[in-house]
């Protein structure tokens, strides 16, 4: 059975619907704003879908959580934050042999390139940069894919709020 973890999902975007689609998997939702918590256990009721957690907290909580740390098949995220950043807050909760799926925006080839260094010290390997049309869309959007190739270094991700502050860019060498 696969476990997928859906990083700042907001209104259950896109794990909800991943969900929908694949009713075995176990799913959570981690969303920091309490009511996009509300709404997405709203829905989950009324749905009545299972082996679905919504948990509000912040990525970088979450991520040292032994219950989430390396557990997922899967981490997923969608309008949360530059790749440098992301990769901090995804890759820390996919086991060995899983995989993060960042949706991103034109910059996307550009981003994956700037968190190179950040992926490969917290065990990822770009697997895949997938260019996707959208139609009534006019910019360019890609589903970027790392593949989780070693255990992430137990000091990441960092406490709340410095990801962001201080991304592990190619070119800083932490």
């Amino acid at each position: 059975m696969e476990r997928v973890i859906d990083i700042g999902t907001g209104a259950g975007f896109p794990g909800l619907p991943l969900k929908i689609i694949c009713p075995e998997m176990e799913l959570t939702l981690v969303e920091s704003v309490g009511k996009k918590v509300d709404f997405c256990h709203h829905v989950v009721k009324t749905l009545g879908l299972e082996k679905v957690q919504v948990i509000q907290a912040r990525a970088e909580t979450v991520g040292q959580m032994p219950g989430h740390r390396q557990k997922y098949d899967w981490a997923t995220a969608r309008a949360v934050a530059i790749m440098p950043v992301l990769v901090e807050y995804l890759l820390p909760l996919v086991r060995v042999g899983g995989a993060m799926l960042a949706m991103k925006g034109e910059g996307a080839p550009a981003e994956t390139q700037d968190a190179d260094h950040a992926t490969r010290l917290l065990g990822g390997h770009l697997r895949k940069l997938t260019p996707v049309e959208l139609p009534s869309v006019a910019e360019e959007r890609y589903l970027v894919v790392i593949d989780k190739v070693a255990a992430t270094p137990d000091k990441y991700p960092r406490r709340v709020g410095i990801p962001t502050k201080h991304p592990l860019r190619s070119l800083n060498r932490v």
